[in-house]
C-alpha cells in the first residue's frame, strides 16, 4: 500500500514511517496540513494518516475539504486528542478510524489495512504463493517446499514485491522505488547485493530455480 502520513512531529513521523516501511508499505510524509492536502490532492494514495493539530492547516479542516472534493481516500486520524467529543468530531469530518495517542504500533498498522480492505478488499494480500514457495504477509513468514525460509526484512521486501509481481520482468528502477523507496538511482550495487542473497536463500537449495536474471532488463520470479 502507498500511506501518506500527514504529521508536524517529525520524531513520530519518522518512527511511523519506518514501521510502515519495515511492514512493506511505502509511506510517504508532509509535515504540515498545506503540504499535506496538496500531497493527497495530486497522488493516489490507498489511506491517510492525519493528526488533528497541524500548522498552517488544522487536520479535522484538511479532511473537510477533501471530502467536499469528492477525495474518498480512507482517513485515520492519528491524535493526542482522545476525548469521546473529540473522536465524534473526527468522524464527523469525515475520518473513517480515531486513534489516540500514544497507540501500539500494531493496532495501527491492522486498522490501516482494515481501512484499505475495506475500500478494495483485494488491496491488502496476506498471502502469496508461486511456485512452491508460500509468503505470509501477517505472519511475516516464507516456506518453500515446506522448509522455513528467514529472510531479513529487506530481503522480505524485495521477495514480496517479486510475488506480487510473478511472472512479470521487473527493472532495477521499479525496485529501487518500491523496495528502498528511492526516486533516483544512488549507483550502488545494492540490488545486486540483495538479490544475490536472496537467490541463495530461497534457490540454492532446491530442484528448480525460481528467481531469474532477464538480461539487460531486470529479474522474474516465475515457477517454471
Amino acid at each position: 500500500m502507498r500511506i501518506l502520513i500527514i504529521e508536524d512531529d517529525l520524531e513520530a513521523a519518522h518512527y511511523l514511517r519506518k514501521g510502515l516501511s519495515e511492514s512493506g508499505h511505502v509511506a510517504d510524509h508532509a509535515s504540515d496540513g498545506e503540504m499535506g492536502l496538496e500531497m493527497a490532492r495530486t497522488a493516489d494514495y490507498d489511506v491517510l494518516i492525519v493528526d488533528r493539530m497541524l500548522p498552517r492547516l488544522d487536520g479535522l479542516t484538511l479532511v473537510q475539504t477533501l471530502r467536499e472534493e469528492g477525495e474518498k481516500t480512507p482517513v485515520l486520524f492519528l491524535s493526542a486528542l482522545g476525548e469521546v467529543d473529540h473522536r465524534i468530531e473526527g468522524l464527523k469530518a469525515g475520518g473513517d478510524d480515531y486513534l489516540t495517542k500514544p497507540y501500539a504500533f500494531a493496532e495501527l498498522l491492522a486498522r490501516v489495512e482494515a481501512q484499505a480492505r475495506r475500500r478494495d478488499p483485494e488491496a491488502v494480500q496476506t498471502h502469496l504463493k508461486v511456485g512452491d514457495m508460500e509468503m505470509d504477509l501477517l505472519a511475516r513468514t516464507v516456506t518453500r517446499s515446506g522448509q522455513n525460509i528467514l529472510l531479513q526484512p529487506r530481503e522480505f521486501r524485495l521477495l514480496e514485491f517479486l510475488m506480487k509481481h510473478a511472472g512479470q520482468v521487473v527493472t532495477r528502477t521499479m525496485l529501487l522505488e518500491k523496495v528502498w523507496d528511492y526516486h533516483f538511482d544512488p549507483q550502488t550495487n545494492v540490488i545486486d547485493v540483495h538479490i544475490s542473497r536472496l537467490r541463495s536463500k530461497i534457490d540454492k537449495e532446491f530442484d528448480h530455480p525460481l528467481l531469474h536474471t532477464v538480461r539487460g532488463a531486470g529479474y522474474r520470479l516465475q515457477a517454471s
